[in-house]
Parts: structure tokens; sequence; C-alpha cells
């Protein structure tokens, strides 16, 4: 559960300075994603206001009507003051009705234009931002997080529309009325500013941890769904609920610490509103009694006062929820501006922006050219994740078209770090990589990674059907295409047999499919985007004997003429590789031919040896007794 920690780290947000006060460049960026939608919002900001103004008129009727009566009886006037208010009255229904529909579009929209936006910057991120962060992170922040931001952009943006027009239009009429009365009533604005600024660091602090256990907690949801298998065959259900308990019970904590903050806040506005409003009553029913004011005046008063602090009770639990708000913007906003570590230089994007303006112009390698890779070289690269501790260190290394290079090696020698060096998914920190005698840095992201197939030790797969997810690698193919792709990897014989053939649903991840299967779907996929870079991951290592013997009479025909690079640990799997390449300790120790290297009788010899002293042994019956190998 430690993946799912303090996460204030991941974001580098200083807590301390984020607490102090709402961060208004950080709410200008957010309000930024109202101006698609400027129409609806001044739709939006027009009937609040008049459901401000006509909270503010009922009053002035009341009270007119009042005095009217107690001066005149009963008159034509309050017939008219009657029909003026029903007018006021379908005015300020229609007002709620607008203001309704055109706040929930708005939140609708923010939230769908933050969540695309976040879900599009992390299909440009690189991988190294994943390295550090937990599935959970992402979640918390493409799920409850835009929903409160888009919450308090729209209906946050209402209420102090409203507010703000109802107690500035009360305290113009008040002071208009009765000069004295008002003042008592606003005499409580500078106690209720100076209680806000010393509850905005506490709630925000507050809120912060909120948002940081929710993101814990989601991970761990997460971590357990995707790993039930594994707790349950090692028993380990007991204790995954304990550090969940944990886990719930910090944020237990944060929650109650932050709703006792909102709790203390929101009551002591309403003290001061019935402290006020005792003090106006006071005052105005000694006027009353000496025919200082009317009747009317003083009933206004009274419903003025309440409705004055209405909006400031409403906007304190705003307030709560803003500080809330700011914690979720900082954490969305550092997702959504996130830079990718590997992206074109200024160099690349400039000659893709002069292809976009003129698409009849030659392409060419840099830009989305469709020239065929001939050689890629590795001179004197190094990579490091942690700069103290080297993964690869000067690897020289030229292969030429048509080649497949095999690549083993014990665990945690760099394998997998060389081929992800080669595909850009990580750059040297030292070297550089060559694509026909030009840096891959200087060569279109896009151009490189699209003639890349993969296939992982790992088979993922989307749900939906067997057809989608082959036709994922080229998404143009045809049944036919993808059909022949199957058979080349070896997968078309199963998939006859599943109920619905290739519109079989897969289910989610794959989970109605055995490890094999999804395997041979995985390669198929990387089959049908006939790429010019083949990188397999131990991809035989689910599937069986005679099936890895179909693949390989398929890869004899895709290979012809492209650059592979195969990751194996069954090394029976790679004799017929043109080159083998023996990684230990981030260094080719070993490079040459299967019958070279065993010729040499070095690293790669006892390799060779051990793995097939171990199948052989494997091999043999279970006797019950002590016979060893000859």
């Amino acid at each position: 559960m430690e993946a799912y920690g303090d996460d204030s780290a991941i974001d580098g947000i200083d807590e301390e300075q984020a607490a102090r006060g709402v961060r208004l460049n950080l709410w200008a960026k957010l309000f930024a994603y109202t101006q698609p939608y400027r129409r609806t919002l001044w739709l939006l900001l027009g009937n609040a206001f008049v459901a401000g103004a006509g909270d503010v008129a009922f009053p002035l009727i009341t009270r007119a009507i009042i005095d009217e009566a107690n001066l005149h009886g009963v008159t034509p006037a309050l017939w008219r003051y009657g029909i003026l208010y029903l007018l006021c009255l379908s005015v300020f229904a229609v007002s709620i009705g607008l203001f309704v529909w055109a706040g929930g579009t708005i939140r609708a929209r923010i939230s769908h234009d933050i969540r695309r936006d976040g879900f599009a910057n992390l299909q440009r991120l690189s991988f190294s931002f994943y390295d550090y962060r937990p599935v959970g992170w992402l979640m918390a922040r493409m799920t409850s997080d835009s929903e409160r931001l888009s919450n308090i952009l729209a209906w946050g943006i209402l209420d102090a529309v409203w507010g703000v027009t109802l107690m500035v239009g009360i305290a113009v009429i008040m002071l208009a009325m009765n000069a004295k009365l008002a003042f008592i009533v606003l005499a409580v604005i500078p106690v209720l500013a100076w209680i806000s600024a010393t509850f905005q660091k506490r709630i925000l602090r507050s809120a912060r941890h909120v948002r940081r256990n929710n993101s814990r907690i989601t991970g761990a949801y997460n971590e357990s769904i995707m790993g039930v298998v594994t707790t349950k065959s090692f028993v380990r259900e007991t204790h995954d609920a304990q550090d969940f308990n944990g886990l719930t019970t910090s944020m237990y904590s944060a929650s109650v610490q932050n709703q006792i903050h909102a709790a203390v806040y929101v009551p002591i506005v309403l003290t001061l509103a019935s402290l006020s409003m005792g003090l106006m009553l006071t005052a105005g029913g000694i006027d009353l009694s000496v025919g200082a004011i009317t009747a009317g005046t003083l009933i206004a008063f009274l419903t003025y006062t309440r409705l004055f602090f209405e909006p400031i009770e409403q906007l304190g639990r705003w307030f709560a929820e803003l500080q809330m708000a700011q914690a979720s913007a900082e954490r969305i906003l550092s997702l959504i501006e996130a830079e990718p570590a590997i992206k074109d230089d200024a160099e690349v994007r400039g000659v893709i922006a002069v292809q976009a303006r003129a698409p009849e112009r030659q392409q060419t390698a840099i830009d989305g050219g469709a020239a065929k890779i001939q050689r890629i070289e590795l001179q004197n690269v190094s990579f490091a994740y942690d700069p103290e501790q080297p993964v690869l260190q000067h690897i020289n290394l030229t292969v030429h078209a048509g080649e497949t290079i095999a690549v083993v090696g014990p665990t945690g020698g760099g394998k997998s770090t060389l081929v992800n060096v080669i595909c850009r998914f990580y750059e040297p920190t030292s070297g550089q990589v060559l694509i026909d005698g030009l840096d891959y840095r200087r060569r279109s992201l896009h151009w490189l990674q699209s003639n890349l197939g993969i296939v992982l030790q790992s088979s993922h797969l989307f749900s939906g059907t067997i057809r989608e997810n082959v036709r994922y690698g080229r998404l143009d193919a045809t049944d036919d295409e993808v059909r022949a792709a199957c058979r080349t990897a070896g997968a078309d014989s199963f998939i006859d047999e599943l109920e619905g053939g290739y519109d079989y649903a897969v289910g989610e991840s794959g989970n109605r499919l055995s490890a094999g299967q999804k395997q041979l779907l995985s390669f198929a996929r990387a089959v049908l985007a006939d790429p010019q870079i083949l990188v397999m991951d131990e991809a035989t290592s689910s599937v069986d004997t005679e099936t890895e013997q179909r693949i390989q009479v398929g890869l004899t025909n895709l290979l012809a003429g492209r650059i592979a690079f195969v990751i194996a640990h069954r090394l029976s799997t790679i004799k017929n590789a043109t080159r083998i390449l023996v990684i230990d300790a981030g260094r080719i120790v070993e490079q040459g031919s299967h019958d070279e290297l065993m010729m040499v009788r070095g690293h790669y010899h006892e390799l060779y040896r051990q793995q097939s002293l171990q199948e052989s042994t494997a091999d043999w019956p279970q006797t019950g007794t002590s016979a060893q190998p000859a």
C-alpha cells in the first residue's frame, strides 16, 4: 500500500504556500473552460442576477402593501401591488428554471472538457511519467477531482452572482430606507471577513489531506481488484482488509477534521446573523413605538436581514467547497499541464506544421514519411533512471534491415531497458541512437513509434471483440486482413472454436481468454500493424511448443526486410536469430550467432547449458528415487 502514500511530492506543490489563500491564477486557468460556452454562461449569469433582483424586490412590494393597508385600507393600489407581485413572481420562477438548466449544462460540459484534456495528455505523456504515478492517483483526478471542479465552476459562479446581487441590493435599499437600522445590520461584516480569513487556511489544509487520502483509497481499490487472484492464492484477504481499513481510517480522520472546520464556520455565520437580527428588531421596535418608522418598513427590514445573511451562509458553504476544489484544481491542472519527458523538438514540430499546411509537399522521415528503415545504430549509449545506478553502459550496436537480434541475459541486466531506449520510450542519458544515420531525436516521435510493432510478455486486451482487439493494430484493416494476421499468429484455430468466432467478446482485459490465447491475439495485432521494427518481449512464453512453431513459420515471412528485437529467457526459441546479444550489468558482454557463442563457451554457453539441464530434469518421471543426470 505504500505506493499510495503522500502524493504531494508527486504533484510538486508546496502545501503551505497553497494553503495561504485562494490562488486567482489557478482559477483563471480553470475559468477558461467556460469560454467555449459564453452564451450559456451569460444566460446563467443574467438569470442569477434577475433571481437576486427578484429577491430584493419582494420585500419592497410587501412593505408598500402593508403601509398602504394601514394608511388607507383597501384601495385599488393594493390590487396594483398584488399584480406587480405576481408579475415579479413569474419572472423569478422563469429565471430560476433557466439558470438551473444553464448551470447543469455548463457543469456537464466543463466536466467533459476537463476529463477530455486530462485523458488526451495522458496519451501524450512519456513512460517515465507513469513510473512514479500510481493508478489511483490518476483515477482520482479523472473522476472525483474533475467532478468537484465542474460543480464549483458552474454552481459556484451562479451562487456568487446571485449572492452578490442580493447583498448589494439589500444594503443599498436598507441604507435608503433607514440608515441607522442598516448600519446595525451591516456592522457584522468586518467580523465575518475576519472569521472567513481565519478559517480559510485550515479548511484548505484539511481539504488537501482529504483529496490525498481519496487518491490512496482509489488506488488501493484498483490494486485489490487487479490482484484478486494473487490475494486469494496466498490467502491474504485479512491482511489486505486490515491495510485497507488503515487507509479508510485515515480518510475518515481527515474528512472529519475538514467537516469540523466547515461545521464551525457556518454556525458562526448563523449566530452573527441572529445577533444582527435581534439588535435590529430591538432598535426597530423602539422606533416603531414612537412613530419613527412604519410597520411595513420594520417588516421589510426583518425580511431583508434574513435574506442578507442567507447568501452569506450559502457562500460560506461554497467557500469551504472552494478550498476543497482548489486542492482538486491543483492536482487536475498538474495532470493536464504535465509535459512529456520525451517529445519532438522545435525543429521537428516546425517541419510537421509546414507539412500540415502544405499536405502536397513530399513527406520525409521527420514528418511522417514512409521511407523504409534500413539501419539502427547505437553509439556509446548509456541510460539510468537514477544517475547513481546506471542501467545501460556504453552500448555500441548496429542493426540492419532483415536482422533478428535476440537479447538474453540475467534478470535485471538491462535487456528490456535496451529495447525501450531503441523504441524511444526512454531516451539515452548519453550517446546517440541513429536511424539511417540521423539521431532519432531529430525525427518525428509519431513516425518512429507508428513503425513499431510490440508483443509483450503480459499481453493486454481491451474490452470488446476479438476482431476489434486485433484491428487495434491497424484501424482501417479489412476483415480479411484481420483473419490473415490471426492465421500468421496461429490464433485462427482457437478463434474458430469460440462462440461467435471473431465477434467473441473477450471481457475486461481479456479475462474470458487464457493467457496463451491473449498472447496469440497480441501477436496477431502486431502482425496486422506490419511494422518496420518488431519487438517481442517473451512473446511466446504463454503458448505451447506446437503453437510456437506455427508462429515461427509465420515470422519467417513477416521479418523479411525488417528489424526485429527478441527478448527471450527460453533460449531454444532464438537459435535462428541473426545475432544474439548477451546483456549483463548494462553491457554487451557477448554477441554472435547461436553456434558462434556456443563455440566460445562463455556466458551464453553457460546459460544455455543450465537451461537445457533444467528442462531435461523437469521432464523426468518422478519415481521417488534419487536418480541424477549422467
